[in-house]
C-alpha cells in the first residue's frame, strides 16, 4: 500500500516536475545554507585555536600600558632589570623572554624588502614553542657581547635568497651587516592575517646598540610549566611589577598581563557563537522552503479537486487520501534535504580552500539539517493533504 502511494507521488512530482524543482529549492538553499555555514564556522573556530596554540603553551604576555582604545600612548617601558628580577623571581616557570620590535629594511645582494626585525633571546624560542628547521641558536657570547648574528624566518629566506642556502651568508639589516645562523620552522599566518614567517631575530643587545638605539623592551613573553595555574603567575608577575614600578595601592597598573589561555577561549567562543547565529539564519530558508512547500500543495490540491472527488467516491478512505499528498510533500523535502547536503558540504569544501581553513565534517549537523527538512515537508504538507481528505466528494465532483 505504501509503495503504491509513494510510487502515486513521484508521478506527481515528475508530472509538474519544473513546479516541483521550484518547490523544493528552497529547502535546497535553506540545508546547504545551514551545513555551509556551520562547517564553514567549525572550521574558523579550529583555524583560530590552532592559531592561538601556536603562540605558545601556558603563555602570558606582559606589555606596558593597558590593552584597549583608551590606553595612553606614553607609557614607561620595560627594562632588562626587568626580565632579570621576572627570571629570579617567578617559580615554576620555563621562561621569560623580552621582546623589542621594529621594522626595518634588509639587503641582501640586490634584493630589499621591509620587515619586522626582533631583538630577544633564546627563551623567546622556547615560549612560542617555536623550533629551527637548520642552523642553531644564540650562543651565550653572541648574547652577551651583542654579536651582529640573525635567525629569520622562511618568508625572509624565500624572498632574499630563493633557492640558495642562507646559513653562513650575511645580510644588511638597517645599517647593521648581519651573518644568518639559523632558519626557523614556517609558521605561516596568524589569526590576525601577519605572516609569522616575515621576520629576523637577533640578540636583544645587538638590536639595542645598533637597531634601537636605546634599552627598552616591549613586551615580554612568560611560558608556565605544564598544567600549572597561570592565573597565581599572572598574579606573581602583577605584584612584582607594580613594586618596580612603584605603583602604589588604589592606583591602576601601567601594564597589562594577558594569558593566552582566557584569549584564545574568549576568541573560540566568539566564533562559536557566530556560527550558532549564521546557521540559525540560514535555518529560516528551511521555513521559507516548507512554506513553498505548503504553497504548491494547496495549488495541486485545488487543481485535482475532481481527481480527488473520484477517488473518495469510489471507495478511497480519507486516511488514504491524506497519506497521498504528505507523501508527496515529503518526498519533495527529502530529495531536497538530499541535494542540499551536497550541496552545502560542497560550498564548504570549497571555502576552506579559498579561505585557507581547515574542513570539519561534522555528522551531527547534516542529520539535524536533514532531520529538519523531512520534519517542514511533513509539517507544511499535512495542512494541504488534510484539506484534501476532507473534501466533500459530491462537491468535488461538481468542480470544473
Amino acid at each position: 500500500m505504501f509503495y503504491e502511494t509513494l510510487k502515486l507521488a513521484i508521478q506527481a512530482i515528475r508530472r509538474n516536475a519544473l513546479r516541483s524543482f521550484l518547490t523544493l529549492l528552497g529547502i535546497v538553499i535553506g540545508v546547504g545554507a545551514v551545513i555551509a555555514m556551520v562547517t564553514i564556522g567549525n572550521g574558523t573556530t579550529a583555524k583560530v585555536a590552532s592559531d592561538m596554540a601556536r603562540l605558545g603553551s601556558n603563555l602570558l604576555f606582559v606589555r606596558p600600558g593597558q590593552f584597549g582604545p583608551g590606553r595612553s600612548a606614553e607609557v614607561k617601558p620595560f627594562n632588562t632589570r626587568d626580565i632579570a628580577a621576572l627570571r629570579s623571581q617567578l617559580r615554576r616557570v620555563k621562561a621569560v623572554a623580552p621582546v623589542s620590535q621594529k621594522s626595518a629594511t634588509v639587503v641582501y645582494g640586490s634584493e630589499s624588502r621591509n620587515v619586522s626585525v626582533m631583538g630577544t633571546d633564546n627563551a623567546y624560542f622556547t615560549t612560542q614553542d617555536w623550533g629551527l628547521k637548520k642552523g642553531r641558536r644564540f650562543l651565550d657570547g653572541e648574547l652577551r657581547s651583542g654579536r651582529a648574528a640573525c635567525i629569520i624566518g622562511q618568508t625572509v629566506k624565500k624572498e632574499l635568497f630563493a633557492s640558495m642556502p642562507a646559513i653562513g651568508r650575511r645580510i644588511r639589516v638597517d645599517k647593521v651587516s648581519c651573518e644568518v645562523i639559523g632558519l626557523l620552522i614556517a609558521k605561516g599566518e596568524s589569526s590576525f592575517g601577519r605572516d609569522q614567517d616575515d621576520i629576523i631575530i637577533m640578540p636583544l643587545r645587538t638590536y639595542h646598540r645598533r637597531i634601537a638605539g636605546n634599552t627598552d623592551v616591549g613586551r615580554i613573553y612568560v611560558s608556565a610549566i605544564k598544567d600549572v595555574d597561570t592565573g597565581k603567575i599572572q598574579a606573581d608577575i602583577e605584584r612584582l611589577l607594580r613594586e618596580r614600578r612603584d605603583i602604589v595601592v588604589g592606583k591602576k597598573d601601567d601594564f597589562s598581563v594577558a594569558d593566552m589561555k582566557q584569549i584564545a577561549s574568549a576568541k573560540t567562543a566568539t566564533t562559536t557563537i557566530l556560527t550558532i547565529l549564521l546557521g540559525a539564519v540560514a535555518g529560516v530558508s528551511l521555513l521559507v522552503g516548507g512554506i513553498g512547500i505548503m504553497n504548491i500543495m494547496l495549488v495541486s490540491v485545488t487543481e485535482r479537486t475532481r481527481e480527488i472527488g473520484i477517488r473518495l467516491a469510489i471507495g478511497a478512505q480519507e486516511s488514504q487520501v491524506l497519506m497521498q499528498f504528505l507523501v508527496e510533500a515529503i518526498v519533495l523535502s527529502v530529495i531536497g534535504g538530499i541535494i542540499g547536503v551536497l550541496l552545502g558540504l560542497g560550498l564548504a569544501g570549497a571555502a576552506s580552500v579559498g579561505m585557507k581553513i581547515p574542513f570539519i565534517f561534522d555528522p551531527n549537523i547534516i542529520v539535524i539539517a536533514f532531520g529538519f527538512s523531512v520534519l517542514v515537508g511533513i509539517v507544511f504538507g499535512y495542512f494541504p493533504a488534510r484539506r484534501a481528505a476532507r473534501m466533500n466528494p459530491i462537491e468535488a465532483l461538481r468542480h470544473e
